[in-house]
């Protein structure tokens, strides 16, 4: 599967529609003491969502294909919560709480699932960005 999103500016300063071939749209904006709206999240909050999200339905689709019962999920995420890191150092913090019924050695397989979810492979891997400016 190809994974694609569009990005375009709008008419307001600094937020962007973001669309997909399935015809979702979505929107980041920034803060207002950058020049921005604050009407939907920046980037990086994007950013953290996406890994937020992906922690949480592979945790759920985890404990349904293996019959866990778990009741909640959630995802505290936070980029360099102690400051500005050195130049290519950055930490992002994951949290994350279950709520549901399972032992002390479904609780630490759960923890090594979250691990594999494809964001954070995706975030801990070397990635390349190939750009190519179109006029």
């Amino acid at each position: 599967m190809i994974h694609s999103a569009l990005a375009q500016s709008t008419t307001t300063p600094y937020r962007v529609t973001l669309t997909d071939p399935q015809g979702h749209t979505w929107h980041v904006d920034e803060p207002a003491a950058k020049g921005g709206q604050d009407s939907a999240p920046n980037p990086v909050q994007l950013l953290l969502s996406a890994l937020g999200a992906c922690t949480t339905v592979t945790l759920q689709m985890y404990a349904d294909n293996k019959g866990i019962q778990i009741d909640h999920v959630e995802v505290h995420l936070q980029l360099n919560p102690e400051g500005e890191p050195e130049a290519g150092q950055n930490i992002i913090v994951r949290k994350i709480i279950l709520k549901g019924d399972f032992n002390e050695e479904q609780h630490k397989r759960l923890l090594k699932v979250a691990e594999n979810c494809p964001i954070h492979k995706l975030l801990t891997s070397s990635i390349q960005i190939q750009t190519e400016l179109l006029i």
